[in-house]
């Protein structure tokens, strides 16, 4: 896929973060963009200005752990357009707690946004993106590659993701699709303020300095590329790409690196 004009790109988790960003990206390379959320007056409020600027936008309120709402997100944008060019997947929510003190649902809510919410997309988008010899896309996290302490269900869903788009990219392997995983660092977006807490409410406040971290803006246009490129993954930041290789080459001493990395986080539950 050498450019995006005119390309149909659906985006979950559109309403803010990386996927607000990803979607004036992909209105920048001139493609038609479906935004799908949970926050229907967000989503509006950013396709107005998109089409402001002479961008085809669909809004599609959507709560990704809901089979129902996925299929219609794609029905909805086939009867839009005809066809479906990308999907990405970057709907997710987070969480912080220790797992002995966690409330079970919580864990079950995160895999069901994070996890499902992909399965779900991805399989009604599937047959359209197969016919247009398009791109199937999860936002994951190196908490897919490496266990962070305090997120178990966070890691495990991240985890979760990545199995299940390999299996699904074998499955394709002689098949005209791209499948790619994405995995940002730490990203200066809502997701820790929406971080569920052992009993489910939300934390409200970051615990990390966001002003330090990589931009929405910034994953985005790496996602860009990613997909024009047709690459496998992608680990963003320095940080995230030595975290992946020594953890593959010494797991013993990442356990202790990473425990003592949280445990510095304020109001960590490590303490």
């Amino acid at each position: 896929m050498k450019d995006l004009k005119d390309k149909v790109v659906v985006i979950t988790g559109a309403s803010s973060g990386i996927g607000k960003a990803l979607a004036k990206a992909c209105a920048k390379e001139n493609a038609k963009v479906v935004l799908a959320a949970r926050r229907e007056e967000k989503l509006a409020k950013i396709a107005s200005k998109l089409k402001s600027k002479g961008v085809e936008v669909l809004i599609c309120p959507t709560d990704v752990s809901i089979e129902s709402d996925c299929k219609r997100l794609v029905d909805s944008a086939m009867a839009e357009f005809g066809r479906i060019d990308v999907l990405v997947n970057n709907a997710g929510i987070s969480m912080r707690a220790m797992f002995k003190d966690l409330d079970l649902q919580v864990l079950k809510n995160v895999m069901d946004v994070n996890f499902w919410g992909t399965v779900y997309c991805s399989k009604y988008a599937l047959e359209p993106l197969l016919k247009s010899e398009g791109a199937l896309v999860g936002i994951s996290s190196v908490a897919g590659y490496r266990g962070l302490p305090g997120r178990t269900g966070y890691s495990a869903s991240k985890f979760a993701m990545h199995g299940f788009l390999e299996a699904l990219r074998t499955e394709h392997y002689k098949d005209p699709i791209d499948i790619l995983l994405v995995c940002p660092g730490f990203t200066a977006s809502e997701i820790r303020e929406a971080a569920l807490t052992a009993d489910g409410k939300k934390q409200g406040q970051s615990p990390k300095k966001e002003e330090k971290m990589m931009t929405a803006e910034e994953v985005a246009d790496e996602i860009i590329q990613s997909i024009k490129k047709a690459k496998r993954s992608t680990v963003l930041t320095s940080q995230g790409k030595l975290t992946v290789l020594l953890n593959r080459w010494a797991p013993g001493f990442m356990d202790k690196m990473v425990y003592n990395h949280f445990k510095k986080e304020e109001g960590s539950p490590l303490s």
